[in-house]
């Protein structure tokens, strides 16, 4: 971008605006007919980790008609700079301003980016809401796992694009070609609203009565009345990049990723992930050592990270893992797994991966006892825990950290306590193992319960702050040992999060408040300044209190039940009530189906390798 280059000596880490990184293609804007800015609403660092980049990229770029070019949320120093000289948001590989583009896709990874969002289009030179644009702008879409609630953020995007973007995406550039989509916006949306996956929020109307949301209904007769996410089927054969951008500078997860599986059918009723990914699908073998092949030769990175909701669970894990060793370690390249469940990790395993460097290892309970381990359905138990360390501590590793969270519902104060009997138990082991005192360490980690959408858990409050405070406080007196460390989330960042992830359209002008106040980055420590998000709320007459806080009843409408998943409320409902019974739901893929509904739905079931049985489809427990 002309002008942006003698700036750079006067910003934080440069290398985050100047592109030119190996692999990165470049294309003639002149030869294609549609062009894309991916926007990830965060810095270059946490943005260049998220392997979905790299996926899209690579969709996108392998196309003779289209190209994708990336850009960054900049640092509060460049956004000084940018604004002071009147430059506006460009693209790393072409520099070129972001409203030269045909469409911007953000992709929305955490609740906490929301006003980067509105920041990035602002700084863009384009106006905020998508009913102000006209043709000669940029299409303003968004995708991610925070689309499955899109409501807070309508006002601001043209479209959402609802579940796996590598197909949707593709259907999109086509229809934006067809109908030349710029000169045909309005025709292009009621198109576009036709393509399964596809939400158009200017297309539906929500009414209100005393508060609360009586409907959500399209505009015109040919709209759907529901929108169902998109689900990638034959996974072992999806397009992945072999030739992934590799970043100049550090960045978060500075590695290869290489995606062994999608989905998780383990049923925590917490997790959202969990429910909107299904159903489970795992590459080949012979397919992940020909891409890791490719990758190492392609980057020269010295570290592959297996990725998915649970490495671990992967049927063949140790077999993958053995075969990329034995063909790998001779140009000393490691293996990590950064996902791991306790029941799932085996001596074996443990032994595989430290044949080379020996990373971290996470493990999380998520609970300090069995009854809410059992009410959340993380359907491991302390024998598990205690065997999975147990076989980490013999493989030679000496630090371990552990990820619980408070404010689940039905806490009780024994289940705060659970957390430091738990934590010490692990140390115990480690050093009743022979690990020497001044090497052993057990990390604690603690976070706050967040009510997600499509959840078992979207009818519940979160926790008052207040409450969030005391357990912390708590914690942080028990855990006194010198070989136990305790980190925590700020309540305040959670209990935002707990807002906008429940929020309606409502929500909207409170966001573009606290962006007018100054709010940025609210995900980071650094950055975020309650006061400010208060005053929004106060300024716009929101009640943050009465989306984090509200109890949901079953015949309620929420403000995301237009949005269709697979998996059916009745078994949401089913599971929260089994939740309040502490009554554990097994995974599918152990011989029971608990009638979640999806695979009816989308006429498919888990695709396992590994010779592992999957049980018969059926519509109820």
């Amino acid at each position: 971008m002309p002008g942006a280059n003698y700036i750079l000596n006067r910003v934080q880490k440069p290398a985050r605006y100047v592109g030119g990184e190996w692999n990165i293609v470049r294309k003639n804007w002149e030869s294609v007919s549609v062009k894309v800015a991916f926007a990830f609403p965060d810095t270059y660092e946490v943005g260049m980790s998220y392997l979905g980049l790299q996926i899209l990229y690579y969709v996108v770029n392998s196309r003779r008609d289209a190209l994708m070019e990336r850009v960054f949320a900049p640092w509060i120093d460049m956004e000084k700079e940018m604004r002071e000289r009147r430059i506006p948001l460009f693209s790393l590989e072409s520099q070129k301003p972001v409203s030269d583009f045909d469409i911007l896709a953000f992709t929305l990874q955490y609740e906490m980016t929301f006003t980067n969002v509105i920041n990035m289009l602002d700084l863009a030179g384009l106006p905020l809401h998508a009913d102000q644009r006209t043709d000669k702008h940029p299409l303003v879409i968004a995708g991610g796992p925070c689309a499955f609630n899109p409501e807070p953020l309508s006002d601001f995007i043209d479209l959402f694009v609802i579940g796996e973007g590598e197909e949707v995406l593709s259907e999109l550039l086509d229809l934006w070609i067809d109908l030349e989509g710029k000169a045909n916006r309005e025709r292009f949306l009621v198109e576009a609203s036709r393509i399964p996956g596809i939400y158009v929020p200017s297309l539906y109307e929500v009414s209100y009565k005393d508060g609360k949301i009586q409907s959500t209904k399209p505009i015109l007769g040919e709209i759907p009345v529901a929108v169902t996410k998109r689900v990638v089927r034959n996974f072992d054969k999806v397009a992945f990049p072999d030739r992934p951008i590799v970043p100049t500078t550090e960045i978060i997860h500075d590695r290869i990723m290489l995606e062994i599986a999608r989905g998780c059918t383990r049923g925590c009723r917490f997790c959202q992930a969990g429910m909107i990914y299904r159903p489970v699908r795992e590459k080949s073998p012979v397919t992940l050592v020909s891409q890791a092949r490719k990758l190492v030769a392609n980057t020269g990175y010295g570290e592959i990270s297996l990725t998915s909701l649970s490495a671990s669970d992967y049927s063949c894990i140790t077999d993958v893992v053995r075969q990329l060793l034995d063909e790998l370690q001779g140009r000393k390249t490691s293996i990590s797994l950064p996902s791991l469940r306790v029941d799932a990790f085996s001596i074996e395993l443990a032994k595989e991966i430290q044949r080379t460097r020996r990373a971290g290892l996470t493990f999380a309970p998520e609970a300090g006892t069995q009854r809410l381990r059992d009410t959340i359905n993380k359907g491991v138990t302390e024998e598990d825990l205690l065997t999975a360390v147990s076989a980490a501590f013999d493989a030679g590793w000496s630090a371990l950290k552990l990820y619980f969270m408070i404010g689940l519902p039905t806490e009780k104060m024994e289940d705060i306590e659970g957390i430091t009997l738990l934590s010490r138990r692990v140390l115990e082991k480690g050093l009743s193992m022979g690990v020497s005192p001044g090497r052993a360490k057990v990390t604690v980690s603690v976070s706050s319960f967040v009510p997600k959408a499509h959840t078992p858990f979207q009818w519940e409050p979160q926790a008052a702050q207040d409450y969030l405070i005391d357990m912390q406080k708590t914690l942080k007196k028990s855990l006194k040992e010198k070989s136990l460390v305790f980190h925590w989330h700020d309540p305040r960042v959670s209990f935002i999060e707990a807002v906008v992830a429940r929020g309606d359209r409502r929500l909207g002008k409170a966001l573009e408040k606290a962006w007018s106040l100054g709010c940025r980055f609210d995900g980071w420590s650094e950055c975020f300044n309650n006061h400010l998000w208060q005053k929004a709320f106060e300024l716009t007459g929101i009640e943050p209190e009465s989306y984090a806080y509200k109890k949901y009843a079953y015949e309620d409408l929420l403000p995301w039940d237009h949005i269709h998943t697979g998996v059916s409320k009745k078994y949401l409902i089913r599971e929260h009530q089994r939740a309040m019974s502490a009554e554990v739901t097994p995974d599918c893929r152990a011989g029971n189906c608990p009638g979640c509904g999806l695979c009816a739905e989308f006429l498919t079931e888990p695709e396992l390798y590994g010779g592992r049985k999957i049980a018969e489809i059926q519509d109820v427990v």
